[in-house]
């Protein structure tokens, strides 16, 4: 699905919208823009993992920059360990590339996007970065702002046979 020349797929409050999302092949990225960061959409019991960034003041999909030296897939873990403590019972599934442009400045990137799967839940302690972490079935109300973008993301990387509601 590569929709970018029909306009956007979807559109935040601060003005960043997701042009494309493409399913390629992980080890080779587009090369019409930068990919400077990557996030995790992790999924247990049909609910996916939402981080409240203290920053922004908002929930989405944990995730952030890929690091010198560091591979996409690398920068998911280390992004999701470090933001939720969380962690994939096996190794993440590659769903694709989103591609972005960036509010004020216009910026075009790209996302990797991975999903996991956990059976358990880990304790959470509070961090600089993240306020609180919550497994939302997509449909719930959050308290505060949800990041429509990471919504529609992680909706995307829905494993078949799950629904919202568990059971």
């Amino acid at each position: 699905m590569d929709s970018s020349e029909a306009g956007p797929l979807l559109t935040d409050d601060r003005g960043n919208a997701l042009l494309a999302f493409t399913w390629e092949d992980e080890g080779t990225p587009p090369g019409d823009a930068p990919l400077p960061a990557a996030l995790v959409a992790l999924w247990c019991a049909g609910r996916v993992l939402m981080v409240f960034d203290r920053y922004r003041q908002s929930w989405e999909l944990p995730g952030g920059r890929i690091e010198q030296g560091e591979t996409s897939r690398q920068a998911a873990l280390r992004e999701l360990s470090e933001e939720s403590g969380q962690e994939p019972e096996e190794p993440l599934r590659f769903v694709g590339y989103a591609k972005f442009v960036l509010a004020p400045d216009q910026r075009v990137e790209y996302l990797a996007v991975f999903a996991g799967h956990c059976a358990g839940v880990r304790d959470f302690q509070a961090n600089e970065e993240t306020e609180a972490i919550h497994w939302w079935d997509l449909l719930e109300a959050l308290p505060g702002h949800v990041q429509r973008l990471d919504a529609y993301l992680a909706e995307l990387t829905r494993l078949p046979g799950t629904s919202a509601h568990p059971g």
